[in-house]
């Protein structure tokens, strides 16, 4: 989503940070490209003119232009201004009220609502482990209310019985008499859109929140929406006061100004981002987290909590056992680019990386990108299941019938044999050495194959499942301070994708392009 914004800014900033020292005049003009850059992104004019003067005001400093590092202070600055926009803390959903807790959803029509409450409703469900009830208050878009039906029997969540006649305003009176007798925590009210506001539309959601008066209001937003986000997001909190924004397809390749205006000009937080179609392509909104990865500092703590939502805890004690006999077969390598694949593929991966973003960019230029892992798992599919336990056995003639199965031909096919051998390679050399030595040298690896300087002096990364989000943020703190992300670095120096990334420990297996796994995760819920 932040991707062109990343770039310009992130080009912006690099060329303060070279500099010895600055004068008033360098900093006007960089602010003058980082006002393009933001306006470029969408981002509303008045925003744009309150964030450039903060950051000038904090900018233009005898303090800071005669400091040691006075780039490095700028661009301090421009971070914390980020955050600051964004909403200095994460908000999540409020359930602090008497049951059943009212949550209305209100927004444009093609916004995503009804399917916003469909995965928050699963969130709830299977997070929160709260009994949800969901009721379409739509009457005037064909077969929206069996839409959430089908969402609810998809997601296991109760859905409210459909009663053809009634109005908008009868239907949610009934949803929270049905979710205080059915004993639900949570009733989730799906609201009505139209494809412009109008005064109708208004009017009915200011008479659904008086019969219903729900605890939260969240404004459901299209986050391609561009400069109307800002009339949109105006418009609703005048009129219906929200409490709240759930922005959707931050997946997309717009550049993001909505996320970054709604914000600053309802005073509204954030509270969920969309981030695909499936029901569980839903998370909670970091502000700092989200300005790291806009400068380009990547997001080590959502890289860690995505790592262990997805790693299956089973799976991963199998993996270890096979990693302590020296045994890694095709089957092996396909459970984790399928894991890689989970966590946002290789360029998700990638993006969540301390100083990753220009080799990112690196990458899919040199055409290493998740469609090759696609390629791979084609291949390793039309396999018998002799030849994944065994990859021995695969002669020419064998080949031949792959690389038709597959739409590949027999260089591809060779190159992920090469890979895995590689990989059994170091399975078996590893298998041999102490966890302690594993992780040493694995640690310090790392800084030497990509250059991210000093990583292996940090000793060995602390059990991650203990931490608090603090804890995580200031791990991350440590990790930047250390030198990760700092270094040189090149498509070369990957060391072999997708394991060479070189590792973020040695406790779990390996997951492909981040080297030796992740220590310490949490078991998988549910």
């Amino acid at each position: 989503m932040f991707e062109s914004l990343q770039e310009r800014l992130g080009s912006i900033l690099n060329g303060l940070t070279g500099r010895g020292a600055l004068s008033d005049a360098d900093v006007a003009a960089a602010l003058r490209e980082v006002r393009r850059a933001l306006i470029e992104a969408d981002v509303a004019l008045d925003v744009v003119r309150s964030f450039t003067d903060k950051v000038r005001a904090k900018a233009v400093g005898a303090d800071i232009v005669k400091s040691i590092k006075p780039g490095q202070m700028v661009v301090k600055i421009v971070h914390d201004e980020l955050i600051d926009m964004l909403g200095a803390e994460g908000v999540t959903i409020d359930l602090n009220a008497p049951a059943p807790v009212v949550i209305m959803m209100v927004g444009l029509q093609g916004s995503g609502k009804t399917t916003t409450t469909g995965k928050i409703g699963k969130r709830l469900t299977e997070r929160s482990r709260k009994k949800v009830l969901l009721a379409s208050l739509d009457t005037r878009r064909p077969a929206a209310q069996e839409q959430l039906r089908q969402l609810g029997v998809q997601t296991g969540v109760d859905t409210l019985p459909i009663i053809a006649g009634q109005t908008p305003v009868e239907i949610a009176a009934r949803a929270v008499q049905a979710a205080k007798l059915g004993g639900h925590d949570v009733v989730i009210l799906d609201t009505a859109g139209r494809t412009h506001i109008d005064e109708p539309l208004m009017i009915e959601m200011a008479d659904i929140k008086k019969k219903a008066n729900p605890h939260e209001i969240l404004l459901v937003a299209d986050a391609l929406t561009g400069q109307d986000a800002v009339n949109l997001a105006r418009s609703f909190d005048e009129r219906v006061g929200i409490t709240g924004l759930v922005l959707t397809r931050m997946d997309g390749d717009g550049r993001g100004g909505a996320a970054l205006s709604m914000r600053a000009v309802t005073g509204k937080p954030i509270k969920l981002i969309a981030t695909g179609e499936k029901m569980d392509a839903l998370e909670e909104f970091y502000p700092r987290r989200i300005a790291d990865r806009i400068l380009g500092m990547g997001d080590i703590v959502s890289l860690v909590e995505k790592a262990a939502e997805n790693i299956d805890a089973e799976k991963a004690a199998a993996m270890a056992k096979k990693m302590q006999s020296g045994k890694f077969d095709l089957n092996d390598l396909a459970d984790q680019i399928g894991q890689m694949q989970k966590m946002g593929g290789m360029g998700g991966i990638m993006g969540m990386m301390p100083g990753m973003g220009k080799m990112k960019d690196q990458m899919a230029a040199a055409g290493l990108d998740d469609s090759i892992f696609k390629r791979q798992l084609a291949i390793i599919s039309s396999m018998t299941k002799a030849e994944r336990g065994n990859p021995d056995l695969l002669k020419h003639s064998r080949k031949q019938r792959i690389a038709k199965g597959s739409g590949t031909n027999a260089a591809d096919i060779n190159k992920l044999l090469k890979m895995h051998r590689q990989m059994a390679d170091m399975m078996k050399a590893m298998g041999g050495k102490g966890k302690g030595g594993m992780m040493k040298q694995m640690m310090g690896g790392l800084g030497a194959k990509m250059g991210l300087g000093g990583l292996g002096g940090m000793g060995g990364m602390p059990d991650l499942s203990k931490m608090d989000p603090k804890q995580l943020e200031a791990l991350q703190k440590q990790a930047e301070a250390a030198g990760f992300g700092k270094g040189g670095g090149s498509p070369g120096g990957l060391g072999g994708l997708p394991g060479g990334l070189g590792g973020l420990g040695g406790g779990m297996p390996r997951l492909p392009g981040l080297g030796g796994g992740l220590p310490g995760l949490p078991k998988k819920k549910g």
